[in-house]
């Protein structure tokens, strides 16, 4: 008998797997959840970062290679939709097996500028009060000296992969790609993720809910009830049933 589904989740600008901490009790047992831990995040915040999103994703496919060998299906939040966008084209381009679906949250499509703000311009207060207007910082969190000197640089490293990026225009993907996005989201609008329709073949839908930017974390489990029949529909053993 084959295994779940595997449920890859890639986080948001300056997130890492703590984001999907409570996802495999709620998906499972048809689906498997595996957080993917990038670079210069949670336990690995000493190392340094990547400079580009492609270096990234070249590091991504060569970790990620064996438990990409099993069915699976990539989720992103944010900046983790481009990285999981641009992992599924590398794949494309090494002759690798695709996702048998992405979904993508809350990231305006590729082709677009980058809906997050450059923040080369932004002392540390006033990236504070950005993440705060988006709805990405608990009030706690900027009073605590660790998280300023562990989770800030990251974030800003991660900032200028997504504001540095450029589209390289690579053909539509084959596979079928589900759009998320928030209805009070400030960064990326309605029309923004409908665009990712020049990158596939097959967009499945574009769903709007409630909530800000970080609608995944402040009311999950109406993202729960979008993702379990879209999940239930790639974990059977024919994908396109």
């Amino acid at each position: 008998m084959p295994g779940p589904l595997r449920l890859f989740c890639f986080p948001h600008a300056g997130g890492g797997p703590s984001t999907y901490r409570h996802w495999h009790r709620a998906l499972s047992p048809r689906v498997s959840v595996w957080p993917v831990q990038l670079p210069g995040r949670e336990s690995r915040a000493g190392e340094a970062g990547f400079t580009d999103v492609e270096s990234l994703v070249t590091a991504l496919e060569s970790e990620l290679a064996e438990p990409l060998a099993q069915p699976h299906v990539f989720f992103g939040h944010s900046m983790g939709a481009l990285v999981a966008y641009r992992l599924a084209c590398r794949r494309r381009a090494a002759g690798h097996p695709l996702p048998r679906a992405l979904l993508l949250s809350a990231y305006s499509a590729p082709h677009l500028p980058s809906p997050l703000p450059p923040v080369d311009d932004l002392d540390d207060p006033a990236l504070i009060e950005l993440l705060r207007a988006t709805g990405g910082l608990p009030a706690d969190l900027p009073a605590r000296p660790s998280w300023r000197d562990r989770c800030l640089p990251a974030l800003r490293d991660d900032l200028r992969l997504c504001t540095g990026y450029r589209d390289p225009a690579d053909p539509p993907l084959p596979c079928p790609v589900h759009v998320l996005g928030a209805d009070a989201d400030p960064l990326v609008g309605e029309r923004d993720l409908q665009a990712w329709d020049r990158h596939t073949t097959q967009l499945r839908e574009v769903h709007i809910m409630p909530g800000d930017h970080f609608y995944l974390e402040h009311t999950p489990e109406q993202l729960f009830r979008v993702l379990r029949p879209v999940l239930r529909r790639y974990a059977a053993s024919d994908p396109a049933g």
